[in-house]
């Protein structure tokens, strides 16, 4: 098969693939313990889904405007206004079946052949694989674990050229848990402010915050003129099969992505935006007790972690993922997943999914019960026991 060249540059994430070998392995009978998947473990709160179901049953099965149903618009801008201080309208907001469609778009939207996007590193795969899927060139932002998984701002201020027209930001972060402080992004800002640069922030993990608080660059005087909002329903209400995200945007860049909406994917399901407005509108209690039995287990895995010799982790602040440091293993982050999946049927991901700054680290998602990450901690243990 002969496909276009740009196909060559298309990455992937490699969670779907090493939950494709550990499906595998269950199927010959192998109990495998998933720590890979960035996906909460937890039903979509029941009220949500009467809500769906009252959508379809009340003939909410049909097309819809391509930027979003208006209650759902409105209700999305208030609450953002209510999280960052901003003053958003129906019109800045753009709705997507799930939130990369925006990261998608909007890089389509803004970014040229040979333009620069700086990009966290390690961090999720998809904004590398996006950047030069469209021709531009990618350029890492290192997260240190000495910086708390943060960047340095003179590392991003070197990594800025003539050529910058992007600067992706996420926090709560994937795959560390680190979290921008508000000293960061006004770094960031001082750095951007008033040039042609645009500030993709990704915040889909905005509400899962142990420690400290979630800022939003968009908070800050002027910025949200040239920042993108990315949010979703995945993560905070368990929704990840819902596909329902968002962007909030200059009104302008709105109107284009709208179109890059049309072109591409009509219209986002109606009956999943009347869930979306239950979502926001209705009970938070559902999603608060998800995200206190998420610091549990976060505090189970950290500390279990470090009692594991050669491994050393430092405790997110953010999200549902831990990064522990397995450099003093006799095992690169590649072999160790695949060694932890066959040998002690613990499905991890090797740092390096998230990129070359991942090298030496390993990800794990404590969205998985506590019974079953003890679990796996005496699996883990008792492996590595055996390389040494």
């Amino acid at each position: 098969m002969k496909l276009a060249d740009r196909m060559n540059r298309l990455g992937t994430e490699t969670a779907f693939l090493v939950l494709a070998k550990a499906k595998k392995l269950e199927a010959q009978g192998k109990e495998i313990i998933h720590l890979e998947i960035g996906e909460p473990d937890f039903n979509t709160p029941q009220n949500i889904i009467d809500a769906a179901i009252d959508a379809l049953k009340s003939g909410q099965t049909h097309y819809n405007p391509a930027s979003g149903i208006a209650e759902l618009r409105k209700i999305l801008a208030e609450d953002s206004n209510k999280w960052r201080g901003a003053k958003f309208s129906s019109e800045h907001v753009v709705v997507t079946p799930g939130a990369k469609p925006i990261m998608f778009f909007s890089i389509l939207a803004l970014i040229n052949e040979g333009d620069e996007v700086i990009y966290p590193n390690p961090g999720f795969p998809i904004y590398e694989s996006v950047i030069k899927f469209v021709g531009a060139k990618a350029v890492p932002l290192p997260l240190k674990e000495e910086h708390d998984f943060r960047f340095s701002i003179d590392d991003l201020k070197r990594s800025i050229t003539p050529k910058t027209r992007m600067i992706i930001l996420n926090s709560p972060q994937n795959p560390t848990g680190g979290i921008l402080t508000r000293e960061d992004l006004e770094g960031v800002a001082d750095l951007t402010y008033g040039k042609n640069i645009w500030i993709l922030s990704d915040e889909v993990y905005k509400e899962m915050v142990y420690e400290g608080q979630h800022f939003s660059i968009a908070s800050l005087p002027d910025m949200e003129k040239q920042t993108i909002i990315l949010d979703g329903f995945s993560k905070t209400y368990a929704m990840t099969g819902w596909r329902l995200g968002y962007g909030i945007m200059p009104e302008e860049l709105a109107e284009n992505i709208t179109k890059l909406a049309i072109n591409c994917t009509s219209c986002t399901a109606t009956f999943t935006q009347y869930a979306g407005v239950e979502a926001i509108k209705g009970p938070q209690d559902a999603s608060a007790k998800m995200i206190a039995e998420f610091k549990k287990r976060r505090n189970v895995i950290v500390d279990g972690l470090n009692q594991i010799s050669g491994i050393s982790c430092l405790r997110p602040k953010g999200a549902f993922y831990v990064f522990p440091n397995i450099s003093k293993l006799p095992r690169t982050s590649s072999q160790l997943e695949t060694f932890l999946l066959e040998e002690a049927g613990v499905a991890v991901l090797s740092g390096t999914a998230f990129g070359k700054y991942g090298d030496g680290y390993l990800r794990l998602s404590y969205a998985n019960s506590i019974e079953n990450i003890n679990k796996a901690l005496q699996r883990i243990e008792s492996a590595l026991a055996k390389l040494s």
